[in-house]
């Protein structure tokens, strides 16, 4: 009488040992773990050092520049520029973000005392509408003028982000800092829940453009129409 051989698995065929398939899970879980423990390290460190880039209080300028730049948003932005303007501080003004419907008239009327500046040395940008758009409308205009260097004046938890921005549209021109600090920011340490939602965002929104700059260095105009908040 013939019995009928069984076929005994091979070692291919055999189910995984559930030790091992719960150690791997295991192994994979650490490593998980401490991949984001240590992203989140490393953005924590991050945002430290973006605090050290935002200064509490405006600082006197060392230079003078060619010309000046500022970019709309913050109440008191304008206002400054263009006392930077009447002390000799650039040769010229963009303001660069303005509304389309926004005149040289209304925009002189908030500093009344330097009104002539507008009728003879100060320029408005209408087609930015992010600070993409900024840069690359200030690309346009210092190209067109030939200067070779500049003041950006914007709000300082803003000016990261400006000057990262700035930098990779005019890499051969010096670019000057003058960042206007509110007395909001003066006020309340960084921490109040405001001013931190505030610092985060913006912080994150710079993370993004590096990211974007290594990235797709060439492709800013496709972001530039985009709007967003700065201020």
């Amino acid at each position: 009488m013939w019995t009928r051989a069984t076929e005994t698995p091979t070692g291919a065929d055999k189910p995984a040992a559930p030790g091992r398939l719960m150690s791997t899970y295991l192994r994979l879980r650490r490593i998980a773990i401490f991949s984001l423990a240590g992203i989140a390290v490393a953005l924590f460190a991050g945002f430290l050092w973006f605090l050290t880039r935002v200064p509490q209080e405006e600082m006197a300028l060392a230079d003078n520049a060619e010309g000046i730049v500022v970019l709309t948003g913050g109440s008191s932005r304008i206002a400054d520029a263009v006392e930077l303007l009447a002390s000799g501080r650039g040769r010229r003004l963009l303001i660069t973000g303005v509304y389309p419907r926004t005149s040289s008239g209304e925009l002189a009327r908030l500093v009344p005392s330097h009104q002539p500046l507008f009728a003879c040395c100060v320029d408005l940008g209408h087609t930015a509408r992010n600070t993409i758009g900024n840069a690359i409308e200030t690309r346009q205009w210092v190209r067109e003028r030939g200067f070779r260097s500049l003041v950006v004046v914007t709000s300082a938890y803003h000016m990261p982000r400006a000057m990262a921005e700035f930098a990779h549209q005019l890499p051969d021109v010096t670019l000057i800092e003058f960042p206007v600090v509110s007395d909001k920011r003066r006020a309340e340490p960084w921490w109040h829940a405001t001013t931190a939602r505030l610092l985060i965002s913006e912080y994150l929104k710079y993370l993004l453009a590096k990211v974007r700059m290594a990235l797709a260095p060439h492709a800013d105009e496709l972001f530039g129409g985009r709007p967003d908040t700065d201020g």
